[in-house]
């Protein structure tokens, strides 16, 4: 059943529950409502978030940070004799919110989810990839229910490579795509076929390594998967057309101008333009906000640069022979 709420979340700390309930059958002039505090807190301070097809929403956060408030089930608690803040810690570091009942059941992770990274597979589960220390080679499920039964299943060691700062990428098959990391310069896939299991599972791609800076500033890449099946890959300044299964780059895109890198730690965004499936029209990727190299380094020192206040468009699908970005400045730096 669809929620007759309209929800919008705001991160603050503690982390409060906040929806916009619109006013309905008026025209876009006179559309109005107002906003309603569901909850002061949460009881957890939430990194990560997701909407599953139930209507419901699972937020978590990392588990090194000491205990939250939000308790878990008697006789619960999560134990990691190298955490250097809490050794036994019986609170919740994630919960389900359900929209329609606006209720707060608390959740058991039990590894750091700490800039990890995620996708939803074909059939509503969430696959929650890595983060940090005891979570860096972990493979996170969860699969949503009705009846107050499900909760994180994980999978120690699943992952052959480090995936802290990764980025996850459904695919036509029902696979996940996890690119990248800190310091890891390949990729790795989840599900792993029958043919990897004996085998490392993860494939080198030189153009992270080639993207890689002092400030690294090729985290979090940029993913967006193309009408051809091949993905678009963008990282610092640079990009390419990646085609995955025989790990071969097919395009190689003109780098953004300026010069300046839009990803973490230099953090800008990334949105694939909206395709229309009846016409031909090229894939365009923009790409906005972002830091000047060594904003990084300089905010380390104490010294704050502005961010960036350009977005460019390019035409990656491959129609367009030689494809260049239009650049145009923003109101204000993202």
């Amino acid at each position: 059943m669809a929620s007759k709420f309209l929800i919008t979340f705001i991160l603050l700390v503690p982390f409060p529950l906040i929806c916009f309930t619109p006013a309905v059958c008026q025209s876009p002039s006179k559309l109005s409502g107002d906003w309603r505090l569901l909850h002061a807190s949460v009881g957890i301070s939430v990194m990560h978030m997701q909407l599953l097809r139930n209507n419901k929403v699972v937020m978590f956060d990392r588990t090194d940070f000491g205990p939250s408030e939000l308790a878990l089930p008697r006789g619960r608690c999560r134990r990691y004799p190298l955490d250097t803040v809490l050794q036994t810690d019986c609170t919740a570091h994630s919960l389900l919110y359900d929209i329609g009942s606006d209720t707060i059941r608390p959740l058991m992770v039990q590894t750091d989810t700490w800039c990890s990274s995620g996708a939803v597979l074909p059939d509503g589960t969430l696959v929650q990839t890595g983060g940090y220390n005891d979570g860096d080679h972990v493979v996170r499920t969860l699969a949503p229910c009705n009846d107050g039964s499900c909760d994180w299943m994980e999978f120690p060691r699943y992952l052959t490579r480090r995936r802290w700062y990764a980025t996850n990428q459904i695919l036509p098959d029902g696979r996940v795509i996890i690119i990248g990391g800190r310091r890891e310069f390949n990729f790795e896939f989840y599900p792993r076929k029958f043919q990897e299991a004996s085998r490392s599972n993860s494939y080198w791609l030189n153009f992270l390594r080639e993207t890689h800076d002092d400030s690294e500033n090729n985290l979090y890449p940029f993913v967006h998967l193309l009408q051809d099946g091949n993905l678009f890959i963008f990282a610092n300044t640079r990009c390419i057309v990646l085609d995955y299964n025989e790990n071969r780059v097919v395009r190689e895109l003109p780098s953004i101008p300026g010069g300046d890198p839009r990803n973490y730690p230099s953090t800008g965004s990334s949105v694939l333009l909206p395709l229309d499936e009846n016409s031909r029209i090229d894939a365009e990727v923009m790409i906005c906000g972002g830091a000047p190299r060594g904003a990084f380094s300089s905010a380390r020192r104490g010294r704050f640069v502005r961010a960036i206040s350009t977005c460019g468009r390019l035409k990656v699908g491959g129609r367009e022979k030689n494809p260049s970005w239009a650049m145009e400045n923003m109101p204000m730096a993202a």
